[in-house]
Formats: C-alpha cells, structure tokens, sequence
C-alpha cells in the first residue's frame, strides 16, 4: 500500500504520548501509532478508508499534490539587518547563506 501521491505530516502528541501521522488534503484523516513508521503505516490504512467511504458516499476527493507544484524556489525580501546578520552568521560557520537558510529552515519546520 503506498500513498497514492498524497503526503503525511508526522508529529509528536505528548497527550497522546505517541506519533500523529495527519494525511494532508484529506480533512480529518489521521492516525496512532508509538512510532513515526507506526503513525505513518496506520495513516495509509486510514487513508485507504477515508478514500473508500468517500468514494460510497459520492464525495469529491482532493488530488494529490504533486512533486511538479513545487519548484523548490522561494524568494524572500527581508531587512537589511537581518540580511547582514545571516551573511554573518554563514561567514561563520564556514558555509553559503543559502545552506544556512536551508538548514534553519529545515529545523524548524521539523520542530512544528
């Protein structure tokens, strides 16, 4: 069973003490598990559901996204003291403004 094109959002609940996995473009179809691979094994099972029982009940189903959407391109304007403060912080550590930005970004993202 794969994703059929449709991707996952995983995260830690400490309520639930486990992994959420949500299935994005899928409103309300998520699932458990102790692990990430766990949340995300049961979310294809619960995609796979919620995709059948909106098929019976005659509802639209979302597409996909698809990787083609996503150029991997952003441009951002940002303050010249911020600016400076990223060329600073790269210098640093010996890396391009760009991987700096990449990797924070990437860190956080991962974090929310």
């Amino acid at each position: 069973m794969d994703n059929m094109g449709y991707t996952f959002n995983v995260f830690y609940s400490e309520e639930d003490d486990g992994y959420i996995a949500t299935v994005s473009k899928l409103h309300g179809c998520s699932a458990y598990g102790k692990t990430e691979e766990e949340a995300i094994k049961e979310a294809k099972v619960a995609m796979e559901l919620w995709l059948e029982c909106a098929n019976k009940e005659g509802r639209r189903i979302p597409k996909p996204q698809t990787q083609k959407e996503y150029s991997g391109r952003i441009l951002a304007r940002i303050h010249k003291s911020l600016h400076r403060q990223l060329i600073e912080k790269a210098r640093a550590e010996h890396v391009s403004v760009n991987q700096l930005l990449v990797h924070l970004l990437s860190k956080q993202v991962t974090h929310v």
